[in-house]
């Protein structure tokens, strides 16, 4: 095997076996697809994530290849085989193809990706990649971002290409171009960001030649579309450890062009722990709310615990007796949400979700002293919606203190807001709080057509449902009599 580490043979060779374990567990479509292209006299080898997954005993059924055939060769090849191809990607030289296998007792169902040798480079104002397609698989595999990602396993032989030394880097988990990191860079910009997607998702560490690059060319970033972006901070919020790709978008300065509001909470002090600031303090609360995740990774709530606090810069205030303080930064901080979001191109209801989290992650504060009212649990609950148990998480993680005392009481007082709640869902249907009359019923009782009174009148009764719980009826009825004659 090329580049084998000779300070350290038996290391790499456990995991070069583990590798070819993971990769024969996957033959029956790797081989098969193999011999398709050998016998139609074009190679093909997997390559790039999978084999990285593979060596790292981690691969599943998303499988990469690449190949010198061209995207109507690949088609030809494929689609006699395959249960389906799509062509979406065709254009970058890429053809999608899903094809069931039995693997052991059982069937699998694999995403195959084919994609021609090809080469990317950016010009200095384009936002898409130019691509052309190359002839050898070494010519295709520098052009890859890191070298852990530059290996491939040509096919049917099974024979590993590591050019670049991507499997001594895998072993010491260091992320490393397989150029220079300036080439690589200027080529796809948006490899940065993937540089801190992958030392958070693979917990790896960049090499610094890397990290300066990234601190030198940082404004490159901004000929990379909003989308692509998008895309890869969604991997890197969703990774096992996000916090260090942040911290390296942060020290790199590249935080500073895609999400500025991260980096500028650095500069704040928070009023409750004035030993922290306020970008430590939201990683702590971003790691805290991953910790109570309970059905995967969720993304509307890390953002929401990532960015809950980013409206304290705009809101700081120093109070005359020393304290600083940052009033009603949880509404302008749902506002900057909303505007980064919407920046970022997320779906307006992915930008609605974490807005309205942001706005209320503070309500809990008001029940401090335990002694909410009933209309009060109801309004908790009505403004939650179906964000009620994302704004649960989110709440408990916003207490960073290292006071145990402190942390302790706040934990108990939110068990018994909950509790309440749970008590009032029993009695009342929260999830579903409507007045006791519906507007049909509004406009019987008031003998008026549709209009804008009913939607007053609807509001009346809504307030009167959350203040005082079910109202039946009869009382409801009356209630809207005597408004109804108060408007005259």
């Amino acid at each position: 095997m090329p580049n084998a580490n000779e300070d350290n043979p038996s290391a790499l060779s456990q995991v070069q076996l583990r590798a070819v374990s993971e990769l024969l567990r996957v033959a029956p479509v790797a081989d098969e697809l193999g011999r398709r292209f050998q016998a139609a006299g074009f190679r093909l080898a997997l390559v790039g994530g999978s084999v990285r997954d593979a060596l790292l005993g981690r691969l599943g059924n998303d499988l990469d290849f690449t190949t010198d055939a061209r995207p109507e060769d690949v088609l030809k090849i494929v689609r006699p085989w395959a249960d389906s191809v799509w062509d979406v990607g065709i254009a970058f030289g890429t053809v999608g193809a899903q094809k069931s296998a039995r693997v052991g007792d059982g069937v699998r169902n694999f995403q195959i990706e084919v994609t021609t040798y090809r080469s990317e480079a950016y010009d200095r104002t384009s936002r898409k990649p130019e691509v052309s397609y190359g002839d050898s698989i070494d010519e295709d595999l520098v052009r890859r971002d890191f070298t852990v990602n530059a290996m491939a396993l040509a096919l049917p032989e099974q024979a590993f290409i590591d050019p670049h030394g991507g499997l001594e880097d895998l072993a010491a988990g260091v992320l490393r171009t397989p150029g220079t990191p300036e080439e690589s860079f200027s080529d796809d910009p948006l490899r940065m960001l993937r540089a801190a997607r992958f030392a958070a998702q693979l917990d790896f560490e960049v090499a610094a030649e890397v990290v300066a690059a990234m601190q030198a060319m940082s404004e490159r970033i901004e000929i990379v579309s909003a989308e692509r972006i998008q895309g890869e901070l969604n991997k890197l919020i969703l990774s096992a450890h996000p916090r260090k790709g942040l911290g390296l978008l942060v020290d790199t300065g590249l935080a500073d062009r895609v999400l500025p509001e991260l980096p500028a909470l650095r500069l704040e002090s928070d009023e409750h722990h004035r030993h922290k600031d306020v970008y430590d303090h939201s990683l702590i609360v971003l790691e805290q709310a991953i910790a109570l995740e309970e059905d995967g990774p969720d993304l509307v709530l890390r953002l929401a615990a990532l960015l809950h606090d980013i409206g304290k810069p705009r809101t700081r205030r120093f109070e005359s007796d020393g304290r600083v303080s940052f009033h009603h930064h949880e509404v302008v901080g749902a506002k900057m949400t909303k505007k980064r979001l919407t920046a970022l191109k997320y779906s307006n209801d992915m930008i609605k979700d974490v807005s309205r989290l942001v706005e209320l992650h503070l309500r809990f504060h008001g029940y401090s002293d335990g002694e909410w009212t009933d209309s009060a649990v109801r309004r908790y609950v009505r403004d939650a919606g179906p964000l009620l148990e994302r704004l649960h998480k989110l709440t408990r993680s916003d207490c960073t203190t290292r006071n145990k005392r402190k942390a302790n009481a706040l934990s108990r007082t939110y068990d018994g807001l909950e509790e309440r709640i749970a008590q009032l869902q029993e009695q009342e249907e929260l999830d579903a709080i409507r007045p006791d009359l519906d507007g049909n019923e509004i406009m019987q009782v008031l003998d008026v057509g549709p209009g804008p009174v009913i939607g007053k009148a609807y509001a009346f009764l809504l307030e009167l449902r959350l203040e005082n719980g079910p109202m039946g009826r009869d009382a409801a009825v009356v209630a809207l009599k005597e408004w109804w004659a108060a408007q005259a």
